[in-house]
């Protein structure tokens, strides 16, 4: 979860910087690289406040100047690598390139592993659709030709982000996630072993290099801002080919937004048409349906995983919210698919035994 910049507001937003560190180290000196960011200002004009992220070793702040806001990240691996190689500036130019709408990238200083960013407000999806889903139908509409957009990129094979997939070591590290986050003692030792050999069945099914297009990796309510009434995509380091379901499962089976379901089947088929008008699949709808239910499971289960890290090992207990409505799509994929019914079973039974 890489570029989170518009969480919860620190408290010190609003307090004038004048020189005094408030960067975590290894940036001890704010005020020599906002200077250089900022020469036109005198320190004492520019405010910063940390922005409180999720799961990421970056640290975030929102810039005030006198006359506009901007984001700046600090991120110590990033001067560790020539930029041409830094995934997040690597897919943000091809993005910008193609009309993807994304922040703008206003100033890099590699020395000192510091992006600054466009500032494209705090609203995100989430917020919009959370009250009511259904009316923003428009709105996800757009949002799904945004993804249609980012699926429909194409690149040179051994170069990011186009030589990464969702190969069967990855999507298997997925299902790691959550055998190893889950909490301790839920699984024995034989259930881990039909776990493993089922999570690998199913990986199988989904590793199917001709139908591959370009996801965006993380592509749900939390990393699509609404700027000016208009859908930003953030978060888009990790871009990788796969499945066209992997972002379409990411963002109808949302452990953020719970869609109504007559709503998530219209725009499965908007999401299909959109792929088969550019050429960008031959599935049927079925089949296209199938892999969807399939996707489906996998990024949920891998998103318990997330999420229980989030809240037994880091202590961040806004994420414990979204472990029961993500467990709640479950019963769907499982009822429906005999492929799924083995690990679907055993996770339902052990995780719901514990919530008693």
């Amino acid at each position: 979860m890489f570029f989170y910049y518009y969480r919860q507001l620190g408290s010190n937003i609003g307090t004038p910087y004048r020189g005094k560190s408030i960067l975590r180290n290894p940036m001890s000196s704010p005020q020599r690289y906002l200077h250089a960011f900022f020469p036109e200002y005198e320190p004492e004009t520019i405010r910063i406040g940390q922005i409180t992220g999720d799961a990421s070793s970056r640290t975030y702040f929102r810039v005030v100047t006198p006359k506009k806001t901007y984001i700046l990240c600090h991120d110590p691996e990033f001067s560790a690598r020539p930029d041409e190689r830094y995934p997040f500036l690597v897919v943000q130019a091809i993005f910008s390139e193609n009309s993807i709408p994304v922040p703008a990238i206003v100033g890099i200083d590699l020395s000192a592993g510091l992006i600054l960013l466009e500032d494209c407000g705090d609203t995100m999806l989430q917020h919009r659709a959370g009250q009511n889903p259904a009316a923003s139908m428009e709105l996800y509409r757009r949002v799904i030709d945004t993804m249609i957009a980012i699926q429909s990129l194409r690149g040179r094979e051994n170069e990011l982000p186009f030589n990464r997939s969702f190969d069967e070591e990855k999507l298997l590290f997925e299902f790691g996630v959550f055998l190893d986050k889950a909490p301790v003692g839920a699984f024995g030792k034989a259930a881990r072993m039909t776990l493993l050999r089922e999570f690998l069945k199913i990986s199988r099914l989904l590793v199917r290099p001709k139908l591959f297009v370009l996801n965006h990796r993380d592509y749900h309510s939390r990393n699509i801002l609404i700027s000016n009434g208009n859908p930003v995509v953030i978060d888009f380091q990790d871009a990788r080919m796969g499945l066209p379901q992997y972002d379409a499962v990411s963002l109808l089976r949302d452990s953020y937004v719970l869609l109504p379901s007559t709503m998530v089947q219209d725009l499965q088929r908007h999401h299909y048409t959109g792929l088969a008008e550019r050429g960008l699949t031959h599935m049927s709808l079925d089949e296209y349906l199938y892999l969807f239910d399939i996707m489906a499971f996998q990024r949920n289960v891998k998103a318990l995983g997330t999420f229980f890290a989030q809240t037994l090992e880091k202590g961040n207990p806004m994420f414990g919210r979204y472990i029961e409505p993500t467990l709640s799509y479950l019963p769907h994929y499982i009822g429906a698919h005999a492929e799924l019914a083995e690990a679907g079973k055993i996770i339902l039974d052990t995780l719901s035994e514990r919530s008693r």
